[in-house]
């Protein structure tokens, strides 16, 4: 009997062990799992980083490309104006006119928006002042005259308008005359 007893305590030992064995394997196991959640989650933090700096240099590498064909839409504006005043030439005309219709349409599928400026409030936002006149006829800060046009891209300015803003005409009263 005295050997069962030994065998049973045995036994109980053996089984205590194993059970202590199993909670430290489930403990660990369960670390290991929280720390693969961590990296999973942190990779998943810096996949989409990555994604957002691939954007950005996209769209960043669109914007510059976009600024290149807005200044060759300019060059073929000014022709077309120096066409249309040369009578002599209608048909290179019409076909400037062609031209600038295409790259406007490129423009405009790439989503390229002009901006408004004659005869809206100054905006520093998307306007530049290049020169200010005095006028008594319009609201003062009020665009008088487009001087180069602007655009946005994606609601972000891609170049801003240069513009001419109307100031008020101050006029000094003379003073030695009123007393």
């Amino acid at each position: 009997m005295a050997q069962d007893d030994e065998a049973g305590i045995e036994a109980e030992e053996d089984t205590e062990a194993l059970r202590t064995e199993l909670r430290e394997a489930k403990e660990a196991a369960e670390a290991n799992l929280n720390k693969l959640k961590y990296l999973m989650a942190d990779f998943d933090n810096y996949r989409k980083q990555m994604e957002r700096q691939v954007a950005s240099r996209v769209e960043s590498g669109k914007a510059e490309l976009l600024l290149k064909f807005l200044n060759i839409r300019d060059d073929y504006q000014r022709a077309l104006e120096m066409a249309q005043k040369d009578a002599s030439s209608p048909i290179v005309a019409e076909g400037l006119g062609g031209i600038l219709r295409n790259i406007d349409s490129l423009l405009a599928s790439e989503g390229v928006m002009a901006i408004e400026a004659a005869g809206t409030p100054f905006d520093p936002n998307v306007h530049d002042a290049i020169a200010f006149a005095p006028r008594d006829d319009v609201d003062e800060n009020m665009v008088t005259t487009e001087i180069r046009r602007g655009y946005m891209l994606n609601g972000r300015v891609l170049r801003a308008s240069m513009v001419e803003v109307a100031r008020k005409i101050v006029k000094n009263r003379d003073t030695a005359n009123t007393g």
